[in-house]
This record gives C-alpha cells, sequence and structure tokens, in this order.
C-alpha cells in the first residue's frame, strides 16, 4: 500500500480531521504551494491505523508536488486520505463532512477523485466547499471523470517508450497491466485500439472478465503478473509493487503504469536500472488525470486538457536523454527536475510543522 519517496521537501501542514457524526476520519497534507495551491485527489481507503493512512497521504502529496511541477502546472503537490470506516455509514454525509475540512483550509488545498472515490463523492463535497475539481461537464470543458485523461497520458508515454527501446509500434506488443480499474480499463481500451495484446490482473474478477470480453485479454492471478513476459509492465493497482522481491521476477524490458509511489525505495530505481528495464517515472506519466482537473479550476477547455496530456511523452524524452546521458535512473532525473522547478519557483517556508495533531482541534 505504502511506498518509500526521495524528496528533501518537508510538508508544510499536515491535519487530521474527525468527524464522529459520520465517521469521517481524514488526513490532509499540504506538501508545496511554492507553485501554486496544492492540488490533489482524495484516496478512501480501509487502513489499518491512522499511522499507516498518514503515511501514504505524506508520501502521495509529494509525489503531487513533483507530479505538478513536472506537468508545468501552476499549483504545488497535495494530498488526502479518509479512512474507509468498518461500519455502516451515510456516503453522502461522509464526504459533505470532508467538504468542510477542505474549506477550512481556505483554498490552500484543491481536491478531486483517486482511488476509491468518484465524481458523486465530489460532488457531495462540492456542497460544502469551491475547492474541488474532478465535477460533470458538458464535453467541451475540462471536468469529470479524470481517469480517461490518466490512462491516455500512460499510453502515449508507452508509445514513445517502446518506440524508443523496441523501435516499433505497440502493434503486436504484449502489455501486462496490474489493476484494470478506471484508468487501466481506460488504458486497455486505448492498447487494445492501437493492436496490442493485453494480459490483466486484477482481484475484481467482473473486470477481468470484461477485459476479456472486449479486448481479448488473457487474464493470470494477481501473484503470477509480474512475472508473466511482456514488452511493457503496466501497474495500475497500488504503490510499492517495484521492491527488490519482485523486480527480481520480472520478464520484461519496459514498466510504464499508473500507480503512484510504484518505487518500493529509492534503491529500486537502480534495481531495475542494473536489470536493464526501462523505467517510466509514474508521477510524470500518469499526471493526465491532476491536468484535467486544475484545467477545471482554471476554467480551460477539454482541447487544452487534450493538449497538456500530449506533451507529456516531449518531457519523458528529455528524462530518458538526461538519463542516458549521465547513468542516473530516469527516477532520479525526474526527482532532480521535479526540485529544481520548485526551487526556482522560491525557497518556502513551511508554516506548520509536519507533527502529529489532535484530532479534536481539526473537528470537520
Amino acid at each position: 500500500m505504502t511506498a518509500a519517496f526521495s524528496t528533501t521537501l518537508p510538508p508544510e501542514k499536515l491535519s487530521f480531521f474527525n468527524d464522529p457524526q459520520t465517521g469521517l476520519r481524514a488526513i490532509i497534507v499540504v506538501h508545496s504551494t511554492a507553485l501554486g495551491p496544492a492540488a490533489g485527489g482524495t484516496r478512501f481507503w480501509p487502513y489499518d491505523d491512522r499511522e499507516s493512512a498518514t503515511r501514504d497521504a505524506l508520501r502521495l502529496a509529494a509525489g503531487m508536488t513533483y507530479k505538478n511541477a513536472l506537468a508545468g502546472l501552476p499549483f504545488g503537490g497535495g494530498k488526502a486520505v479518509i479512512m474507509r470506516p468498518s461500519d455502516e455509514f451515510d456516503r453522502t454525509a461522509l464526504f459533505a463532512a470532508y467538504g468542510r475540512a477542505v474549506d477550512s483550509l481556505g483554498g490552500s488545498y484543491l481536491t478531486a477523485e483517486d482511488v476509491g472515490t468518484t465524481v458523486s463523492d465530489m460532488q457531495a463535497v462540492r456542497t460544502m466547499t469551491r475547492h474541488v475539481a474532478g465535477l460533470p461537464s458538458d464535453g467541451a470543458a475540462a471536468g469529470g471523470d479524470p481517469s480517461p485523461w490518466t490512462a491516455l497520458g500512460i499510453f502515449l508515454s508507452m508509445q514513445h517508450a517502446v518506440e524508443r527501446i523496441l523501435g516499433t509500434t505497440l502493434e503486436g506488443r504484449t502489455v501486462a497491466i496490474q489493476g484494470v480499474g478506471n484508468v487501466g480499463m481506460g488504458l486497455a481500451r486505448l492498447l487494445h485500439e492501437a493492436g496490442a495484446k493485453l494480459i490483466v490482473a486484477d482481484g475484481a474478477m467482473t473486470r477481468t472478465e470484461k477485459c476479456t470480453e472486449l479486448f481479448g485479454a488473457q487474464v493470470v492471478a494477481p501473484e503470477a503478473l509480474l512475472s508473466v513476459e511482456a514488452d511493457v509492465l503496466a501497474p495500475c493497482a497500488l504503490g510499492a509493487v517495484l521492491n527488490e522481491a519482485s523486480i527480481a521476477r520480472f520478464n520484461t524490458k519496459i514498466i510504464c503504469g499508473g500507480a503512484n509511489n510504484q518505487l518500493a525505495t529509492p534503491q529500486d530505481a537502480k534495481r531495475l536500472a542494473e536489470r536493464g528495464i526501462l523505467y517510466a517515472p509514474d508521477y510524470l506519466v500518469n499526471a493526465g488525470g491532476i491536468i484535467n482537473v486544475v484545467a477545471e479550476n482554471l476554467q480551460e477547455s477539454a482541447a487544452a486538457v487534450e493538449m497538456r496530456v500530449r506533451k507529456i511523452p516531449e518531457r519523458l524524452a528529455q528524462i530518458f536523454d538526461v538519463s542516458e546521458r549521465s547513468g542516473l535512473s530516469p527516477a532520479v532525473v525526474a526527482d532532480d527536475m521535479a526540485r529544481a522547478i520548485v526551487a526556482d519557483a522560491g525557497i518556502r517556508v513551511p508554516t506548520v510543522a509536519a507533527a502529529p495533531l489532535d484530532e479534536s482541534q481539526h473537528a470537520a
């Protein structure tokens, strides 16, 4: 679930919110506002405890700072996680309470969907704050479900990586997708249309069956996917999938997927390079969703979103070029580039120490 994220920047603000009436237990991290208000989605997940939820929020927020910087967006990085209640709860009421929590931050954090949250959830948040995106759109404007844009950015990045390493298009190439939720399913559709062969795995059988029915995908068990022979491995589930044990099993040439924080530790980037596996930094290639989210806030069109998303492979090519010249892994190069962009925006002073806060002081 969690993964290490290499960053020297501490968060600007770490806030806990507790609303016993609705069951809300939320953690919001404003990691950096050097480039603008912190933007990042809200994850809804059955965490084991507050400590694990906090670790996830901190790492995801740091990733958003880097993601928004490399995407050229006028926003900093932030993230929120909500601990899914184990008992029955009113989902609309819970997300409305979360909306009050977001609003209490005064616009320093802009939220949207992430794992476990939906457009309907963001509509409930919107009843209590205007600092939310990922809402329904009319098609011409930016907005709505960000996952199709995330999938497009990954697909375009994968195209570039395959052309660079294999010298061909995606047609006839085998791609193994771990996780076929909204993003993974969208990616599978684009790959099928491009003529790729698909191998998929997901804990939900209905999703894999749909992939077989629509795209002729081969289905394998989740634990088997990481060792299947494929040209590309696309992690599209949760983080930390690229670790010492799994990397030793990989039978692929390229890793390019939508999951956040794929590297379990910074050392795993070096392990991939030593095995000759090209890694496309996750927070760069999966930036399509946040590009759509902030474009909604900026009142930009869907056409403007597509133009930004189609530039993702250009930045990826730049990272690969520097990696080849310097001998550094693409992950290290991407981190360095992102840190430089944030630094160029000016050194910011943390406003709140990143120490655990008493939930009673931050009731939603």
